[in-house]
């Protein structure tokens, strides 16, 4: 699973209706660029790849006062929002998602109802207690790690792991059954989003009336 298609078809559904220079600047914004692939080539070619597949649907607009070629804009298709929501449950409740593919889940919990959130962690959860209970049994010796050598430490590295994404699963499960958050269906949720003309501190983005940093291209 690729976190890429999470992040880009979230980011776009927050906006409704987005291009590649709102996309790339809110996840910059989130520093989804420093834990992800969510580089400017990645972002642009993922949306586009993503409306050839019918996932998005791509609105050519008029330029900006500003200047420059005219844009596309995308938002999602119902096809779209059903792989958004597939890829989000996946990511949420697999014990053993790549790290930038639980971040993304993690990223858009709050698009789903509190219930719902809840008990695709309780699934994570038995997961990471279920593999854990078997590599325990299975490879820790009970003669000592001495009698494996150093492969004893593999298992260490990822028991240590285990351990500590089980103890943050519970902690989350924690939060979210003591109300922490607004989740889909009890009001208008938390959106990470910068508003038009706001600088991102934390970004790379220029903005795309900058003529000296070229703007983005078009269908960007």
């Amino acid at each position: 699973m690729s976190a890429m298609r999470l992040l880009v078809l979230g980011a776009v559904r927050q906006h409704g209706r987005a291009h590649g220079y709102m996309v790339r600047n809110d996840l910059e914004f989130w520093g989804a660029h420093e834990w992800s692939n969510a580089k400017p080539g990645s972002i642009y070619h993922a949306l586009k790849q993503m409306a050839k597949q019918g996932l998005l649907f791509a609105h050519d607009v008029a330029p900006s006062t500003a200047g420059g070629p005219p844009r596309t804009e995308y938002e999602l298709t119902d096809k779209g929002e059903e792989i958004f929501f597939a890829l989000l449950r996946e990511a949420l409740s697999s014990w053993n998602p790549k790290l930038d593919v639980l971040s993304a889940g993690v990223g858009f919990i709050v698009d789903l109802p509190r219930e719902e959130a809840i008990a695709l962690l309780r699934q994570r959860l038995k997961g990471l207690e279920d593999w854990h209970d078997t590599v325990a049994e299975s490879y820790v010796p009970a003669e000592g790690a001495e009698s494996i050598g150093h492969i004893a430490e593999i298992m260490e590295l990822w028991l240590s792991a285990v351990d500590s994404g089980t103890a943050w699963t519970r902690a989350l499960i924690e939060r979210l059954e003591g109300g922490a958050y607004v989740m889909a269906g009890e009001g208008e949720p938390f959106r990470a989003v910068l508003p038009e003309g706001v600088e991102n501190p934390y970004g790379t983005v220029p903005h795309p009336g900058d003529a000296a940093a070229g703007g983005p291209r078009r269908g960007e």
